[in-house]
């Protein structure tokens, strides 16, 4: 009897696997023949494991999807990573998933091998996350379900949208993807009504049943979802934006530009033009001084005058430089200040 449970346990392992397996293999991987694995099949589909037969050269057993979730086998590095995944969703902004996720969670703990929840239990002592700088919103489990079967099937959504300053607008979408980025979910759907794509928030989408018609696929926006999301979402947030033209090849800036940064577009093989922004006039120019790339600024003018006072007091800062600038504790002149005679303000790294 123990013999057939520990043969009946690694048949499951390997039906577990996304593959079909034929009987001769299974047979020579246990051991046995191919009479013993066909009863061995006929077992488990007793027990409750759907197990599905396909005839043919490439046929053969394989575990399908039943209406019930029967007991699953776990390698250990498997346990050890479902484990902390449940614990990070219970940590999560979906709202309603803690009290599931934790019942869950005291499951998986108590049939862990006294190896396996010892290393865990280190993985919980002795990690701690760096809290977000504020609190984010919380987004209902059934919405995102509700957002990414919509994208699923293709399938019009009509809801109710939200803005940051609390005005809410009707609007008719066909779903293309759902975004995480943080704490934070993003729809990424195109608006029927103006003709264009566009980025919701899930946390202040409300649907309205029931789901509109059916639509024709679309290609993600940009190519990348995530990236369109990214650019959007920074570019909607920064209170100062700039274009800069970068001296270098866009190859060689967009490997130093996430997406969330800024928006590379290439001007000929030695020269890109960089859209950016960021919050303060002090954050953009510290972004334009690590590019390792000469760059030359010409708008908006109050960055203009910025970098020129912070090219100054750089200069004031190197003595040698400065005791051989004409006029000795005078700042040297900028690359592009009045005193040469040009508006734009070069500056380079």
């Amino acid at each position: 009897m123990l013999e057939t449970s520990a043969r009946l346990l690694r048949l499951l392992t390997l039906l577990q696997s996304p593959r079909a397996w034929p009987g001769t293999e299974l047979a020579e991987r246990l051991g046995v023949s191919g009479r013993t694995v066909r009863n061995d099949i006929e077992r488990l589909r007793t027990l409750g494991y759907p197990v599905d037969a396909t005839r043919g050269s490439t046929g053969g057993y394989r575990l399908a999807a039943g209406s019930a979730m029967p007991p699953l086998l776990l390698e250990d590095d498997e346990a050890v990573a479902v484990t902390l995944a449940v614990r990070t969703v219970a940590q999560s902004s979906m709202a309603g998933t803690e009290e599931t996720s934790l019942r869950a969670l005291a499951k998986l703990e108590q049939v862990l091998p006294a190896r396996l929840r010892r290393r865990v239990k280190a993985l919980q002592e002795y990690t701690a996350p760096v809290p977000a700088d504020r609190p984010g919103p919380t987004v209902d489990t059934d919405l995102l379900m509700t957002l990414t079967a919509a994208c699923r099937d293709h399938e019009r959504l009509r809801l109710d949208y939200r803005d940051h300053a609390g005005a809410s607008t009707r609007r008719l979408v066909e779903p293309q993807r759902v975004v995480n980025w943080g704490r934070r979910w993003y729809l990424v759907a195109w608006d029927v009504d103006r003709d264009d794509w566009r980025t919701f928030r899930a946390d202040r989408i409300t649907p309205r049943t029931p789901a509109g018609p059916r639509f024709a696929p679309r290609g993600d926006p940009e190519g990348d979802a995530a990236a369109y999301v990214a650019g959007k979402v920074s570019a909607a947030a920064w209170r100062h934006h700039a274009r800069v033209t970068v001296h270098a090849p866009a190859a060689t800036v967009l490997e130093r530009i996430n997406p969330a940064v800024g928006v590379v577009e290439a001007v000929d093989g030695r020269t890109c033009v960089l859209v950016t922004g960021a919050d303060t006039l002090e954050s953009l120019a510290v972004h334009l001084s690590v590019l390792g790339c000469d760059f030359t600024v010409t708008e908006p003018p109050e960055l203009v005058a910025y970098l020129r006072e912070l090219a100054g007091r750089y200069a004031r800062s190197t003595p040698a430089a400065a005791a051989s600038a004409p006029g000795v504790g005078a700042p040297a002149p900028v690359a592009g200040s009045p005193d040469e005679g040009s508006s734009p303000a070069a500056c380079s790294r």
